[in-house]
């Protein structure tokens, strides 16, 4: 069941401890921060599941809502979920102290926004630890503001020939952390928002993963 809750600081060390204890230093710990439907989730759940997705496991998944689908898929897979809302820590500083105190009782490795629509502030420890994907080739229609259909737009209001996903580093700017790799594809005359969606969501489907892998196989250093 999704948790909405704080815990001591001599819980959260004991549960660190006990967990680094028992993985592999070769196994990679992620956290998956969503904010709807949680379609990018359920994509590393079933890579994981099928290996495609190789010594990786998803620690927890925080949700800043707790009415929307990808909560479910994480219940539905038995995954740890804990909810952490803007309403019930409306300060940034607050709401950013939350998140990084349930990474550290996780013992997360890697950070992953998928789908995540909040802003928090990462401290030191998270930077180059936390990465994000977004629909469009940055430094191209980033920005607040910037994400899902509102992005396909944009891009067929201005005629671009060729779009794309792009996973970068997340730093304290909206979608401006260091680039890590990115793929692209063709927008044609005929494309709707919807079919644009479709495509750059198929790339992100492989895009994700794969650095993830490359992170985990240390090909990317963080």
């Amino acid at each position: 069941m999704a948790k909405n809750r704080s815990v001591s600081k001599r819980e959260r060390r004991a549960k660190a401890k006990a967990e680094r204890g028992g993985k592999s230093r070769d196994r990679l710990r992620i956290a998956v921060l969503i904010s709807g439907s949680g379609s990018t989730l359920q994509n590393l759940i079933d890579r994981i599941a099928d290996g495609r997705l190789p010594n990786t496991e998803i620690a927890i998944v925080i949700s800043s809502r707790s009415d929307v689908e990808g909560v479910a898929r994480a219940e539905r897979a038995q995954l740890p979920c804990e909810i952490i809302r803007v309403k019930d820590h409306p300060q940034v500083e607050k709401f950013s102290d939350q998140i990084s105190l349930t990474l550290d009782i996780y013992a997360v490795n890697l950070v992953v926004q998928a789908g995540w629509m909040c802003y928090w502030l990462l401290p030191n420890r998270w930077l180059n630890k936390t990465i994000n994907v977004h629909p469009s080739l940055l430094p191209k229609y980033g920005g607040k503001g910037c994400y899902g259909n509102r992005v396909h737009e944009a891009v067929l209001a201005a005629g671009d020939r060729e779009t794309g996903a792009t996973v970068h580093w997340v730093n304290n700017e909206y979608d401006a952390g260091k680039i890590i790799e990115q793929q692209t594809c063709e927008v044609k005359p005929d494309d709707t928002v919807d079919t644009l969606a479709q495509r750059v969501q198929a790339i992100e489907r492989e895009l994700l993963p794969d650095v993830i892998n490359k992170i985990r196989n240390r090909e990317i250093k963080y």
